[in-house]
């Protein structure tokens, strides 16, 4: 399992992480049922980073994209930007796998990002962390997102993030919106991610 917080900085980045990785991996365990993939489905991971879904589904025919490069990705790469149109054909993958990514894509984007996972995938999996949980997940900073972008910024850079990043998250409203019904990842009574899963039609 890679470190989820492996290009984050400080102690807390450290600490957090393989709380982080056991916590994604319950997740899996929990929510990538729902999928009822056959054994020979065809995957996108979109949004692959440099693992991705193969560290957790090493079997499975899985197709990685992600906005930057990747060339020590293992399998079937593209580099492309979902939100400006994916050069696959429609239903061509049995499910699309979007998880933390979707809080990266600019709000005014993602209806254009979600019409994709539409268009290529017969079924979807996409997470994403949870507006109402009171840690942002990405500085490690209580409260971050809740503030204004601009009272933000200069506390983002206090948090564990490497850089600045305006980072939306969503709430469960926008997320039923884009892909359906949202299942909450919860910690403890706490709304920790939503996740939206589509069986592969048919």
């Amino acid at each position: 399992m890679p470190e989820v917080y492996a290009t984050a900085r400080g102690p807390l980045a450290r600490l957090a992480s393989p709380l982080a990785a056991r916590a994604r991996a319950r997740r899996h365990g929990r929510f990538f049922a729902l999928t009822r993939l056959e054994p020979d489905a065809r995957v996108l991971d979109l949004g692959c980073g440099a693992i991705g879904l193969r560290a957790l589904e090493p079997h499975l025919d899985i197709t990685g994209v992600d906005l930057q490069e990747r060339p020590d990705y293992p399998g079937a790469f593209v580099q492309a930007d979902a939100s400006e149109g994916l050069p696959f054909t429609e239903g061509e993958f049995d499910l699309v796998y979007c998880s933390s990514v979707i809080e990266h894509v600019a709000p005014t984007r993602r209806a254009a990002f979600a019409a994709e996972i539409h268009r290529v995938g017969r079924g979807w999996f996409v997470q994403t962390p949870a507006f109402s949980f009171p840690i942002e997940p990405h500085s490690l900073l209580p409260a971050a997102h809740w503030l204004s972008p601009r009272m933000r910024e200069p506390y983002w850079r206090l948090g564990a993030s490497a850089e600045w990043e305006q980072i939306e998250l969503l709430r469960r409203a926008e997320m039923q919106e884009l892909f359906g019904p949202a299942l909450p990842e919860r910690f403890g009574p706490l709304v920790k991610s939503w996740v939206c899963v589509r069986p592969p039609a048919g």
